[in-house]
């Protein structure tokens, strides 16, 4: 086989990028490990930047997100029962808006097929060959056979355990990662939310967050240990824990249920550098993570996506190379830029087990800082309805 652009990892970030080159006429091949089930069935974000869901519109799937998607004009941070808002719209102009990555993935599905798009589940072994030449090319079993795919660039958008990053030798790529000490206690309920707004807590006993998927669907997370078990987390305990950690009101109003989903994910900073090497590039979690305060796991593999895609869309309309040339330059800055948010939010609104009492007091300084001051309030709303492109 041959195609333009080798698409490695069919979740939302490389659907997204071959849906947009489809519209410009650049031929892709999309391969993807998983089952479509089982791509269908992570639980994950749920807060889309106006730069994504302006991406999706490009990309034409943009109708469903905006008819159900649901827009938050700020969100409520807590310490013990006091709250405060950050009003999103009258502090940036523009809210965030509430759909879960799974619809996003449903969508791109649904246009990939309409579109006749190549997409291939079950690959196996895949295995990149001459990124750094003029003509790289992809190798994967698919049910038993190995097959050959010829290319033009791969973009290695398979995540962070996929093949592309290692493909890059470890000579010519740096690595920077933080572990924290904890980890998010994730429930899915077929529950109403406690709260219209999402709430992020910061309480003696570890951060909680309630957050939503539709008006009939909750996600909630608290803070846990780094070796605790989903099993170990009764719903009953879990629900328990949960009222001890937001505002009093709340925790009275909050309807319980059974889960339907129970996960725990650990938090880590990591950054990748470059992110090309020759004609292979890197997007999303390929290239990055950031601990899930604030959101921007999947809002800022879609930065990559629009500077990828638009660097590929004028080496083949216009000949022009800046764009895959600087296209590591551009994803990166933003991404530090990301990442520096997500770990200021994440250190604003947690407890470390080694957090000393000075720096317990400097952190409720900080929150009150928040709490009080416009320009402040302004800046964690620029960072959290989406920095520009």
């Amino acid at each position: 086989m041959r195609t333009q652009v080798a698409i490695i990892g069919g979740g939302p970030s490389g659907l997204l990028l071959s849906q947009l080159l489809h519209g410009r006429g650049i031929d892709t091949v999309v391969l993807e490990r998983q089952s479509r089930a089982h791509v269908l069935g992570r639980i994950r974000a749920g807060v889309l930047e106006r730069g994504l869901v302006d991406l999706m519109i490009e990309a034409g799937v943009g109708d469903r997100v905006q008819r159900e998607g649901i827009p938050h004009d700020g969100t409520v941070i807590s310490h013990g029962d006091e709250m405060f808002r950050i009003d999103f719209t009258a502090l940036t102009g523009q809210p965030v808006t509430v759909y879960g990555q799974t619809e996003v993935t449903r969508d791109l599905y649904a246009a990939r097929e309409a579109a006749g798009g190549t997409l291939m589940h079950g690959v196996e072994s895949v295995e990149i060959q001459g990124a750094d030449t003029d003509t790289p090319s992809v190798s994967y079993t698919l049910d038993g056979q190995r097959q050959h795919l010829s290319c033009d660039f791969v973009a290695g958008c398979d995540g962070f355990h996929g093949i592309s990053r290692k493909t890059i030798p470890e000579t010519a790529r740096r690595e920077f990662e933080k572990v924290y000490p904890f980890g998010w206690l994730g429930v899915l309920s077929e529950t109403p939310p406690v709260h219209e707004e999402l709430i992020y807590a910061n309480s003696e006993r570890g951060f909680a967050l309630c957050s939503m998927r539709n008006a009939n669907l909750s996600r909630y997370y608290i803070q846990c240990r780094l070796d605790d078990r989903p099993e170990d987390w009764s719903d009953s305990a879990f629900w328990d824990e949960l009222r001890r950690r937001i505002p009093k009101p709340q925790a009275e109003s909050l309807i319980t249920g059974p889960s339907i989903e129970k996960s725990i994910a650990p938090l880590r900073s990591f950054v990748t550098e470059p992110m090309r090497w020759g004609r292979l590039f890197l997007c999303g979690d390929a290239a990055h993570i950031v601990p899930p305060t604030g959101a921007k796991g999947l809002n800022t593999a879609a930065s990559d996506v629009h500077y990828l895609y638009n660097g590929l869309r004028q080496f083949y309309e216009d000949g022009d190379s800046e764009g895959i040339n600087r296209y590591s330059e551009k994803a990166l800055a933003r991404v530090w830029k990301t990442e520096r948010f997500s770990w200021w939010f994440s250190k604003l609104m947690h407890r470390f087990p080694d957090q000393s009492e000075f720096e317990h007091k400097i952190q409720l300084a900080e929150i009150d800082f928040l709490r009080s001051n416009t320009a402040a309030q302004t800046a964690m709303a620029q960072n959290y309805v989406g920095l520009p492109y």
